[in-house]
């Protein structure tokens, strides 16, 4: 970046000087440009925005400091001329500069200023009368024979110019001044008195926000002081929560959370997100940056579009370029430079400069697909070059089916998807917002693979992009690498300008999706048994899809919520508890047999029986597997190792068994593909139903539960007392990402002689069939505890135990 442009208080350095210019009536100022002079031009235009008259001068070739001036003679010639620093952060006095120059009838007065370290400035020697006696560039300490410094400020008579050669490096002090003076031309000295500070080092930088803050020099500040030196910009929005200790200033539409802390010295800039939990002190922070929950900013400057991620720190004298994505939990150490365009990973500790390395993310894939904060981490750039990559892995003409939830970040990000699958010579079925479940079998219907876009469950500013193979399940491992290869490369296919993909709209695609879940899954006796059942759609798309469904079942039901609400794209648990009592209030006064809620995507199921009490998910695990067991007697059922073991005896009582999975989606999708597989679930409202598919599918696990109650003739509340009570208990710990492995480590020494199940993670188990499992999460500082026990005393004993065994192992 040009050193005119670095922002001081919001505003570039230039800006000031050139508002200072207009307050001493200097209006006409010529630019003199070299190092990415594009970016001074397009930021100050021709001037009018300040009210002044600007142009530039290019130079193709260092000139020097005379020599650039003199590469402006042209507009400078017909009078006297002020030479001023952009780079230079000062508000003295230029009218009287001008008029002390005149009144002595100088050919050149030189600007000085007293500092208490010259070392870097030339040291200028003048008599009583001003008139200059002696230069000294760039001294050492002992060659210091005063304190009054040049800076860089001049006023000139043009005929300064015949001692100035053309189109060849001259600089003032060291070759025009000492031939003026020989000659015996008047060049005077002008001790100036306010404020200089020529920014040149991160510490002048820093320096300069600071005493601008401090009032040390008289420089406009935008925006409004709502307290003693707290200055907020226009159309900021600053919680009444959020912790203020100026002086510091509040850039124009930024945003500060309740719970943020932003002490002295801070400077944060336009459109900045600051979180809950965030602290900043002495930072000096650049436009549209993202700053995340708990993370900690001290004495650092962080440039534009840069996302520092959930309790990243960023240390004293650090500085971080634009653009760059710092992970949560990493930390950058003090007087580390981490250039443009640079992605600091997860739980990083980085204490050497990042200058060529990319630092690239480890891996793209989460839980969820490719996920992140809409506009934050998930931007319609990333989106363009996530779907560039997935085409370039695919065969061109191939066809890939796009669909999306109801949110408009998930609307606008499609289009961008859309649009790179096109030019990398795909075409495009795209079902525009439809149910997951409805995304995915489409799919699978010749398709070479599919993505979906949808807001983060739970986390409302967020998106996943979801990526599925030919079958419409999540890609493999395999898959999700060679896309990580082909992204992280950058070498996406482009088609020719004949090549370029196709976009059709099908139709019928819930009569479709609806025909083929009726013909595959089992509806015999739903009709005779005059079911009545509560359906509530959570004003998502599960409710596209029941109107046609419902009708065809033949059953009695209600459907409430059944409208989509753009601005709920998904809910937290608050929202979804409250949604489930009132559902169960409805089920209890209509006399239902039942009712079900879907999530706003229709991937979920959570159950509430005729009594209107809510069906734990866990719970509702255990009731589904009871139900298809009983009805089947064989085969086997597909379950990620953390369930209760009741669901084991639950299938032996019924003739089926378990096959235990990881906890990954995949992994359960894969099982419950496999032929004998009867049903999978997670215990977290996802049912597979594998004569239909075999991924979650709530629509598919809704008619199969509405034929099995019918068939069956027992009320949910009969089967659920049935079941014996488990007792799962769940924690999450707090784990630096650099002991992970450690943490694991420990607790299979801890395990000793008793067995280890390591499906996924660690699973010990008791000799008395007490277990608990540890497992590391793949995306987050954290990890997970399971325990089982008899009581949930013996299960929080079991907790307590292995807790202090991860706890040990991360200090």
């Amino acid at each position: 970046m040009p050193k005119p442009l670095l922002p001081v208080a919001n505003r570039p350095i230039m800006e000031h000087v050139l508002r200072l210019l207009k307050r001493h009536g200097l209006n006409e100022t010529v630019v003199t440009v070299q190092f990415l002079a594009s970016l001074v031009k397009n930021y100050f235009g021709d001037g009018e925005e300040l009210g002044m008259e600007l142009t530039y001068a290019n130079e193709e070739k260092p000139l020097g400091t005379a020599g650039s001036v003199k590469n402006a003679e042209e507009a400078l010639k017909d009078d006297a001329f002020l030479v001023i620093s952009g780079d230079a952060l000062t508000d003295f006095d230029l009218t009287d500069l001008i008029r002390f120059h005149k009144e002595k009838g100088a050919m050149v007065t030189v600007c000085l200023t007293r500092v208490p370290n010259p070392l870097e400035f030339g040291i200028t020697i003048v008599d009583e009368e001003g008139k200059v006696e002696r230069f000294l560039e760039k001294p050492t300490w002992g060659q210091v024979f005063s304190d009054t410094v040049n800076t860089g400020i001049y006023v000139m008579e043009p005929e300064v110019f015949d001692y100035v050669e053309a189109d060849v490096p001259v600089d003032w002090s060291g070759d025009v001044f000492p031939q003026l003076m020989k000659e015996g031309k008047p060049i005077y000295g002008y001790v100036a008195e306010g404020y200089w500070e020529d920014v040149g080092t991160h510490e002048s930088y820093v320096k300069a926000q600071a005493d601008v803050l401090e009032g040390k020099v008289d420089v406009q500040l935008d925006g409004f002081e709502i307290s003693p030196g707290v200055w907020v910009a226009e159309g900021a929005e600053v919680h009444p929560d959020a912790e203020l200790r100026g002086p510091l200033y509040i850039g124009d539409y930024a945003k500060v959370e309740a719970g943020a802390e932003i002490r002295e010295h801070t400077v944060v800039g336009s459109n900045v997100v600051v979180k809950s939990g965030a602290f900043l002190h002495k930072a000096v922070v650049h436009d549209n940056v993202y700053v995340g929950q708990h993370s900690n900013l001290r004495g650092c400057v962080v440039g534009k579009n840069t996302d520092i991620m959930r309790a990243a720190r960023i240390e004293d004298g650090a500085v971080i370029g634009d653009e760059c994505l710092i992970g949560e939990e990493s930390i950058v150490q003090g007087n580390v430079r981490v250039y443009p365009f640079k992605t600091i990973e997860a739980g990083a500790f980085v204490n050497t400069s990042v200058i060529w390395e990319s630092r690239g993310q480890a891996h793209l894939f989460g839980a969820r697909g490719v996920s992140g904060i809409l506009n934050v981490e998930i931007t319609p750039e990333l989106a363009v070059r996530l779907a560039g990559a997935y085409a370039t892995t695919l065969k061109k003409g191939s066809t890939v089916t796009t669909a999306r939830d109801h949110s408009r970040g998930a609307r606008a990000l499609k289009r961008a998807v859309i649009s790179a699958l096109q030019a990398s010579a795909i075409d495009v079925r795209d079902l525009e917002n439809v149910p997951l479940p409805v995304a995915r079998q489409q799919t699978a219907r010749g398709s070479a693979g599919g993505i979906m876009i949808r807001t983060t469950p739970g986390v409302p500013d967020s998106v996943d992009i979801m990526f599925f193979d030919g079958q419409g399940a999540d890609l493999s491992q395999g898959g999700q690498r060679k896309l990580d290869r082909v992204f992280a490369r950058q070498e996406y296919r482009r088609a020719f300008p004949g090549e370029i993909g196709d976009l059709y709209f099908p139709s019928s695609v819930f009569d479709s999706y609806t025909g083929s879940l009726l013909r595959n899954v089992d509806t015999n006796g739903i009709g005779e048994a005059g079911l009545k059942v509560v359906v509530d759609a959570s004003n998502g798309s599960a409710g596209l899809v029941l109107p046609s469904l419902l009708g065809k079942l033949g059953v009695d039901s209600l459907t409430i919520n059944p409208g989509l609400d753009e601005s709920r794209p998904t809910e937290t648990e608050d929202m979804r508890r409250k949604g489930l009592v009132r559902l169960g209030e409805i089920v209890a006064s209509s006399g239902a047999a039942f009712g079900v809620r879907f999530d706003p995507v229709g991937e979920r199921l959570s159950l509430v029986d005729e009594k209107g009490r809510i069906i734990e998910d866990d719970r509702a695990l255990l009731v589904m597997l009871d139900l298809v067991a009983a009805e089947r007697r064989s085969g086997r059922v597909a379950l990620p190792v953390t369930t209760t073991r009741i669901a084991e005896q639950v299938a032996a009582y019924h003739g089926t068994q378990v096959e235990w999975t990881t906890t990954s989606p995949d992994d359960l999708t894969r099982v419950g593909g496999e032929e004998g597989t009867i049903f999978g679930g997670d215990g977290k409202g996802g049912f597979i139903v594998p004569e239909f598919s075999s991924v979650y599918d709530g629509t598919a696990a809704f008619v199969r539960l509405i034929g099995l109650v019918a068939r069956t003739q027992l009320t949910l509340s009969q089967i659920d007392a049935r079941i014996p009570r488990a007792h799962v208990l769940k924690r999450d710990l707090a784990t630096p990402w650099a002991v992970k492995g450690l943490v694991m480590r420990r607790v299979v020494e801890a395990a000793g002689e008793r067995f280890v199940d390591t499906t996924d993670g660690v699973r010990v188990v008791e000799t008395d069939g007490r277990w608990v499992m540890v497992l590391p999460d793949p995306a987050e500082a954290v990890t997970h505890l399971w325990a089982e026990g008899p009581d949930d005393a013996s299960a929080q004993a079991l907790l307590d135990e292995w807790s202090t065994v991860v706890d040990s192992a991360g200090r």
